[in-house]
């Protein structure tokens, strides 16, 4: 398969009860790369709740999505993350919550987050050598979101807003919400998902991802975190 663009997502266990749920929930497999049935809720139209963030599969980005820079191949990018996974050790969070993202609904980490943002400031620092500089319109797009200047600096530098300093791991579960509709999908999530998820939770590995031409990304690879612990 060929994909238009790749990135770096922590991509949850694929046996795990919640990860199993979730993955059903948004409609997506990225592993199998295929659509798969939604589970029947009373009063959710998932199909429509989840149109948006079905298509990039069960995920937090670590690296942003990006297209390749002239001159690399995947097989250049797939050695990089070996290289840069081997060199960072698995992070182990206090767990996770729901939250509301403005209109959206996503997981979001109990507790500190230090040791997370070194590996997603990693998989952005490390593997920027492969990516294109994004084009103009795509800037222009981010930009018409409303940026902070730190947020602008990050643009300009790494192609994306919030990244580094900016970042903000999630889960993304919904698309923008009717505020109306945000508790009716949030008490569903609190019933059928939340009483699955681990504490503690870790990242074990780091997910490389590739987008077809539709748009939806597959796994193409994991990577084991095998480094040694930040003392």
């Amino acid at each position: 398969m060929t994909f238009t663009r790749y990135a770096i997502y922590y991509a949850p266990p694929a046996m795990a009860d919640w990860s199993v749920f979730a993955t059903q929930w948004l409609g997506w497999d990225m592993a199998a790369g295929r659509v798969i049935a939604q589970p029947e809720i009373s009063g959710l139209d998932l199909a429509r709740i989840t149109a948006v963030p079905r298509k990039y599969g069960l995920h937090a980005t670590l690296k942003p999505p990006m297209r390749l820079a002239e001159g690399y191949a995947l097989a250049d990018l797939q050695q990089a993350c070996a290289a840069l996974a081997a060199s960072q050790a698995p992070v182990v969070l206090e767990g996770l919550h729901l939250a509301r993202l403005g209109r959206f609904l996503a997981l979001r980490v109990v507790g500190d987050e230090t040791a997370l943002g070194r590996l997603a400031a990693a998989c952005v620092r490390d593997l920027d050598g492969f990516r294109a500089p994004a084009p103009d319109a795509e800037l222009e797009k981010r930009r018409a979101a409303g940026l902070t200047p730190a947020q602008e600096v990050n643009l300009i530098a790494w192609g994306y807003p919030y990244v580094l300093d900016q970042f903000r791991f999630h889960v993304t579960l919904t698309g923008k919400l009717p505020k109306m509709e945000l508790p009716a999908v949030e008490a569903a999530l609190e019933a059928h998902l939340m009483p699955l998820l681990p504490r503690p939770l870790t990242i074990r590995d780091i997910a490389l991802m590739g987008e077809d031409a539709e748009g939806r990304f597959h796994l193409i690879h994991r990577y084991p975190l095998s480094g040694a612990a930040v003392a």
